[in-house]
């Protein structure tokens, strides 16, 4: 007898336009059904059924940020070993999109960079025709692993997402604003937008606003919101 898989539900981060102060986004987290953590809700989840489980928590986060009244794009984490299993295994999320008036072109699938630098070629091949009808693809956690800039020369994300541990205390280290310096210029060149996330203090945010980053996530201008679309602030720079 197969094993029942969790509630769940999902809180919402802002990503910020810090220019403007204004919502671009909202990224959907998992969480349990009272706002346990999404390593909670995970871990009961067989291996087995992993992947079907990820692509129904797509529609599930598809459904609430319409209920709640979503009027920006909606990042949704993806596992792209799904795309091999199965080629339309996308098609679901789309049509749940379509159902909930959520256009596809506000739709922004997130996957970490170590999730597709196995098979980049394939991957790219596989999501093709989606970015085609307007789907957008974030690379997540960038930095945190070992062949970021070979996977920039081979596939060009729509959007960048710095990993958090490179850019805590930015201010003070000259080798990583060395990183993220160049990052940025790559970013510039190959025309993708880059977002700084987890960014916790005025002096990270001050740092990166003054190198050009004005797409930012983390606590210091929002935190989750469990079924919810909160609000944020933007904090003054020093």
């Amino acid at each position: 007898m197969s094993k029942p898989l969790p509630r769940f539900s999902f809180a919402f981060q802002p990503i910020v336009q810090a220019i403007s102060g204004e919502v671009v986004s909202y990224e959907a987290l998992i969480r349990g059904p009272q706002g346990e953590s999404a390593h909670s809700v995970l871990n009961q989840v067989p291996r087995d059924a992993l992947h079907g489980f990820d692509a129904h928590g797509r529609e599930v986060a598809i459904a609430l940020a319409a209920r709640l009244g979503i009027r920006t794009q909606l990042n949704l984490n993806f596992l792209p070993q799904s795309l091999f299993s199965q080629r339309d295994f996308l098609t679901p999320m789309l049509e749940a999109a379509c159902e909930s008036g959520l256009p596809i072109d506000r739709l922004v699938l997130e996957v970490t960079e170590g999730e597709v630098i196995d098979d980049v070629a394939r991957f790219a091949g596989l999501i093709k025709r989606y970015r085609a009808q307007g789907l957008k693809l974030a690379i997540d956690d960038f930095g945190a692993g070992y062949c970021g800039l070979n996977l920039l020369a081979e596939f060009q994300p729509d959007i960048l997402k710095l990993d958090m541990a490179l850019l805590r205390g930015i201010e003070h280290s000259g080798p990583r604003q060395a990183i993220v310096r160049a990052i940025l210029s790559a970013c510039t060149d190959l025309g993708i937008d880059a977002i700084a996330e987890g960014v916790e203090t005025v002096d990270e945010f001050s740092w990166l606003a003054d190198e050009g980053v004005t797409l930012f996530q983390g606590y210091l201008f929002g935190q989750p919101g469990f079924e919810v679309l909160p609000a944020v602030t933007v904090p003054l720079r020093r």
